[in-house]
């Protein structure tokens, strides 16, 4: 495998990070993001919730200052509702085109377009929609329903990133902990999986698919 070194259009990286719902963001890319605040300590993450309603809303503020810290721009928090948002899809793209279009990101993430939920799904479409152009890597979220595949990007953590997101996941988060699968082992599991595909050295990875990489 060869590693990716990524490139600016100007002096600093800017990423952007998108979201369906308030935890989507830290669950799928949350280790990458504290990676790259490593190796890019100039780089900005502009913060993007579709659904942040009530609990949710403070609960999205709370996560992307721990994870993005002084490099937050934002959050932009919106309050679609839950597993409505491809019937409101005409005011979901109306965000992406008239508040985001403007950015032109170095790096994207967003969801898998062949997430399992719908919400996620449309995201995703809206992303490739809106950023024709751009370096755009789509991560993984652990449910119920079973759709893990096989991603061909993979992002090698080290112990202590992977401790930290957990870590933030469950502070950020208190109103999930109910649920079985937010659990730390659930968490911890992936990145390991992961991390075995691609012989990372910790062990750990996150894993994201990419549908386009120019040489």
């Amino acid at each position: 495998m060869m590693p990716l070194q990524l490139q600016t259009k100007g002096a600093r990286l800017k990423v952007l990070c998108l979201g369906a719902h308030s935890d989507d963001i830290e669950i799928g890319c949350g280790g990458a993001i504290l990676r790259i605040a490593e190796q890019y300590p100039d780089c900005e993450f502009h913060w993007v919730v579709f659904n942040a309603i009530g609990q949710r809303e403070s609960e999205a503020r709370r996560a992307a200052a721990l994870f993005a810290g002084a490099r937050l721009k934002g959050p932009l928090l919106k309050t679609f509702e839950d597993g409505f948002m491809p019937f409101v899809g005409s005011e979901v793209k109306a965000v992406f085109e008239n508040e985001l279009k403007q950015l032109s990101p170095d790096l994207v993430f967003t969801h898998n377009g062949n997430d399992a939920h719908q919400d996620h799904r449309l995201i995703c479409q809206l992303t490739w929609n809106t950023f024709r152009e751009h370096f755009i890597l789509e991560y993984e979220i652990p449910k119920y329903d079973g759709d893990m595949g096989r991603p061909s990007v993979f992002v090698p953590l080290e112990k202590e990133l992977c401790q930290k997101k957990v870590d933030y996941l469950m502070d950020a988060f208190q109103s999930q902990q109910k649920k079985r699968w937010f659990q730390p082992d659930t968490f911890f599991s992936l990145m390991r999986l992961r991390g075995m595909e691609c012989a990372a050295p910790s062990g750990y990875a996150e894993a994201f698919y990419c549908r386009k990489l120019v040489m």
